[in-house]
């Protein structure tokens, strides 16, 4: 990690922004979970964060400033099928709070964004099975939809840009209010209830004459 960072300084300058965005993990029972799959995945949901954004600061940031932005996940509450990851992403969270304080003397701000549910290839590498779990995800999100690729870039650019100069330590989600459902508020998104609204205006409008009233 060390040379890679010194390379791009020697080739490019200083590093004015980082975004940490690697990551991956896969779908199995906390009781299945070996010590080797824990690892890996803290290895790279965590680990690997820390480290670039520990060489990003000591080679260039310490002494320029800059910003970073660890990319974690929608861990609100929990991540079931998922323990190794949403404990990586929980110590990502605490770890951009933690260098949020510390690194600030130095100008450098440190951030997240916790995407939910998005619609990208990353949807691709998980099993068939998975596939009908993964269609139903979008009816728990109260906009009643996935987010885009677009719509998390946009939060990303946002947080290294100067609009976010007194922005730090925040996590900034990007989940369509997905985490605050409860005891079904929210649940069936936008759709269904607009489908309701439709279905309520039409059984409010009389019958035509010397028509037979459908039911809604």
């Amino acid at each position: 990690m060390q040379d890679v960072v010194q390379a791009i300084v020697l080739a490019h300058g200083r590093i004015h922004g980082l975004v940490n965005n690697a990551g991956g993990q896969y779908i199995t029972p906390v009781e299945n979970i070996s010590a080797k799959g824990w690892d890996a995945v803290i290895a790279t949901n965590l680990t690997g964060g820390f480290l670039l954004a520990r060489e990003c600061y000591l080679q260039s940031m310490q002494a320029h400033g800059g910003a970073i932005v660890n990319i974690i996940a929608d861990i609100w509450g929990s991540m079931p099928g998922m323990a190794h990851s949403g404990a990586a992403r929980a110590g990502m969270v605490s770890f951009t709070e933690t260098a949020a304080v510390e690194w600030a003397k130095s100008g450098v701000r440190v951030n997240a964004v916790a995407p939910g549910y998005i619609a990208s290839s990353g949807m691709d590498h998980y099993p068939p099975e998975a596939g009908q779990m993964l269609r139903d995800m979008q009816a728990t999100v109260p906009a009643g939809r996935f987010g885009n690729e677009a719509e998390t870039s946009a939060g990303i650019a946002f947080l290294l840009s100067p609009a976010a100069a007194f922005i730090s330590g925040s996590v900034l989600r990007i989940d369509g209010a997905r985490p605050q459902v409860r005891m079904g508020w929210g649940r069936g998104g936008r759709r269904r209830r607009a489908a309701a609204r439709r279905g309520q205006a039409l059984r409010r409008l009389p019958p035509l004459r010397g028509a037979q009233a459908v039911p809604a």
